[in-house]
């Protein structure tokens, strides 16, 4: 109201001192004039001054934007050199193999000639006897050991790979740990951390395989275990009866003597 009323007076001055000469005016339109020229003016003022503190505004919130992104930091604009070889090692197959798969592909041909590097004594595929007739050996008889060998290949192959894989992840813990202590803004820290879990239970998971692998060859050789002991009892009824048997038909044939025996007198 202060800026109005001041420059009412300044333009009612000036519009005095300029039309001074005219001898017949209108002292009331004059003075409407004056004053809506005033308020107008007086208007642009205040849009001239709200302009000026929505700059200074947009201007303070631009350096607190800087100062949270020089703080937290920008997210985009992290890269992380462990984030690729994580994804791709998850991304692989696992090395182990499922049971099924074991059993299905068991080939008692190849149990025959297993000897594991020379550590066992080959059995082979055949023999020969004493009187020099050879002898093939059924190879399908010999499918339940081809089994357990594939087993424990596939437990060796599955810890071999693991030994490997878990020495390369504490590698990359370990440079990501030192990445972590070294990070400036907040978004490294969160991503930098996500990375560390994720890297944690990739190498947990190194252990659930090989303890997979290990289970698969237990489970087969329990059952190659229970199938030896079944065999070895159809065998011992099958003898049982077989024993029976010729015991009851030896005695149909040679009846024991219930009768002394007369011998002739002379």
């Amino acid at each position: 109201m202060k800026k109005i009323i001041a420059l009412t007076i300044v333009a009612a001055s000036l519009a005095f001192s300029a039309r001074a000469q005219w001898i017949v005016y209108d002292p009331t339109v004059n003075t409407e004039q004056i004053i809506s020229e005033a308020e107008n003016i007086a208007k642009y003022v205040e849009m001239i001054d709200n302009q000026v503190q929505q700059i200074t505004t947009l201007g303070n919130q631009l350096s607190e934007f800087k100062n949270y992104e020089s703080l937290f930091g920008n997210p985009s604009q992290v890269v992380l050199s462990m984030a690729a070889p994580l994804e791709s090692d998850l991304q692989n197959l696992e090395p182990v193999q499922s049971l099924n798969s074991l059993v299905t592909s068991a080939n008692g041909s190849a149990a025959l000639t297993y000897n594991d590097a020379g550590i066992y004594a080959t059995v082979g595929a055949s023999f020969q006897t004493p009187g020099g007739q050879t002898v093939q050996r059924p190879a399908d008889q010999y499918k339940p050991f081809a089994a357990v060998i594939n087993s424990a290949s596939n437990y060796v192959s599955v810890a071999d790979s693991a030994a490997q894989r878990r020495a390369t992840i504490k590698d990359e813990i370990a440079q990501t740990t030192q990445q972590l202590q070294n990070a400036t803004t907040d978004a490294e820290v969160q991503k930098l951390q996500g990375v560390l879990s994720s890297l944690n239970s990739d190498l947990a998971s190194t252990d659930d395989e090989v303890n997979q692998a290990a289970s698969a060859a237990m489970v087969q050789d329990i059952q190659n275990r229970n199938d030896q002991q079944k065999q070895i009892l159809a065998l011992t009824e099958q003898q049982n009866a077989e024993f029976a048997e010729s015991v009851s038909n030896y005695t149909a044939k040679f009846q024991l003597l219930t009768a002394p025996t007369v011998f002739p007198t002379p």
